[in-house]
């Protein structure tokens, strides 16, 4: 398993609806968790460069002008702040490839420019190589408890969200939610428990969650201002 934040490229209409009213722009990808995705690396940037520019003459009959390069993390404003700052001013907006925290830290970087988002954040997951797929197992919801659930996190796994066992529409170790075809949180949970002879965690009992804890907007650490 490869854990990261999952994305999903917006259609390209909407990109190119997006980008409609700008003569230039600068299209900025990440290596970070878009790139591993092939959502928004270097080279999904020159891609999207492409098209865009393609998709403007096509459409408009009119010329675009565009640079495209990629950072080997959105998510870091002195990175973001210290690569773009000597030829960001040159483009009206900035069309990004990364993760919502990505178009975020570009919009702090640069407050005066249009960041334009080119993908869907879904969720934190982890990927099967074997099969594939991603799958949701981190909601950061900013107070884990892992530890006492054998590493399955019933927040996000159980369709419910759960936190003191199955409820009665598990049949078989399988979710009614979504006919039966997911296993039930609970039951991975508990065989899990079971093996490891941690049955009492099992029968713990969890109170309503705080939700303060993962009320937004949250910080962590020092934040320090990084003026473009």
């Amino acid at each position: 398993m490869e854990a990261m934040i999952v994305l999903e490229q917006k259609p390209f209409q909407e990109i190119l609806e997006m980008t409609r009213d700008f003569e230039n722009l600068l299209i900025i990808g990440c290596d970070g968790c878009a790139g591993i995705y092939q959502v928004g690396g270097e080279k999904q940037a020159e891609v999207m460069k492409a098209l865009l520019e393609m998709g403007r003459k096509i459409k408009e009959g009119k010329d675009l002008k565009a640079k495209a390069t990629t950072l080997l993390r959105q998510c870091d404003l002195h990175i973001v702040a210290s690569s773009l700052r000597p030829f960001a001013d040159d483009y009206q907006a900035i069309l990004s490839l990364a993760c919502g925290a990505g178009v975020q830290t570009l919009a702090s970087a640069f407050p005066s420019k249009t960041i334009i988002p080119s993908n869907d954040t879904k969720f934190i997951g982890a990927k099967d190589r074997e099969l594939g797929q991603f799958y949701e197992l981190c909601r950061a919801c900013g107070d884990c408890l892992l530890y006492e659930t054998g590493g399955i996190c019933p927040l996000t796994r159980c369709a419910k969200g759960l936190l003191n066992g199955p409820c009665g529409g598990q049949s078989k170790g399988k979710c009614e939610v979504g006919g039966w075809k997911k296993d039930c949180a609970w039951v991975l949970i508990y065989n899990r428990l079971r093996d490891r002879r941690r049955l009492d965690w099992f029968t713990t009992f969890r109170p309503p969650r705080d939700f303060r804890v993962s009320q937004p907007p949250r910080e962590v650490g020092v934040i320090q201002e990084v003026k473009p």
